[in-house]
């Protein structure tokens, strides 16, 4: 089976159209949905009832939470997953119908974390396609993040050996759960587009949160440099080419 988490913040605009694209999957075996509402103050709670109530083939839960973050949402999803394969859905994102029919296929005993591209997007520098796979690794990782949330699916193994996503974390929380993903893990990025997201960083982040989506980075290369997993000249070499990216983001 496969555990589908849609955490939701007033989400009563794009919400169906996102359970809608697991409904439509071509893939056949087991899903189960799990919906966290992370404290939703419009119509999101009443708009999934009915949504359940109109789909009793579907195995979708509903999980109703105070406010506390899509960290929290996820993780609240993950300890309530029952599948095999786990995948994230953002609930202002779409799968493309054959998603996780793709994804499955490529899975093997060896690969443990599977992403995909997302509306525009191109596999560039450090990740090479080889057979329309790229390899992550944690120094790749550390160059570029790839694999945005709502692409990825992995086997539940990873919650053993990896955990959870850190709540105290706000920006680029995601990209420090892969980073500890890859330590113990085989991860592969699919040169397929797989997903549309309507929350494009690169036309719709907002400068102001620039510096706090830096200090995100900072506090992930950190980590790994303590866990003795990259040496003093890869931490200082790391920290450097991100206070570049940074400033290529603020002046261009």
């Amino acid at each position: 089976m496969i555990s589908v988490i849609i955490p939701a913040y007033n989400s009563e605009d794009t919400i169906i159209k996102a359970l809608n694209s697991v409904k439509n999957q071509t893939y056949k075996g087991d899903i189960e949905i799990i919906v966290i509402n992370d404290g939703s103050k419009d119509s999101t709670q009443n708009m999934v009832e009915n949504y359940q109530n109109e789909n009793k083939n579907i195995n979708l839960i509903l999980i109703n939470q105070v406010n506390s973050g899509v960290s929290k949402a996820r993780n609240e999803g993950l300890k309530r997953s029952k599948g095999e394969y786990i995948c994230f859905l953002d609930s202002d994102d779409v799968w493309l119908n054959n998603k996780l029919e793709v994804q499955m296929e490529n899975f093997n005993d060896d690969i443990d974390f599977i992403c995909a591209l997302r509306n525009n997007d191109h596999i560039t520098y450090p990740y090479k396609v080889k057979n329309g796979i790229a390899e992550i690794t944690l120094r790749k990782l550390l160059l570029k993040t790839v694999g945005q949330t709502s692409t990825a699916i992995f086997k539940r193994k990873i919650l053993e050996n990896t955990g959870y996503f850190d709540e105290k974390q706000k920006y680029s929380e995601d990209a420090n759960y892969w980073l500890r993903i890859s330590l113990n893990n085989k991860m592969i990025l699919l040169n397929q587009k797989l997903v549309i997201t309507d929350n494009d960083y690169g036309q719709k982040g907002l400068s102001s949160n620039f510096s706090e989506m830096e200090l995100g980075v900072q506090k992930n290369i950190k980590e790994m440099f303590y866990l003795k997993k990259i040496n003093v000249l890869e931490y200082l070499f790391f920290n450097f080419f991100s206070k570049i990216k940074y400033i290529r983001r603020i002046y261009l």
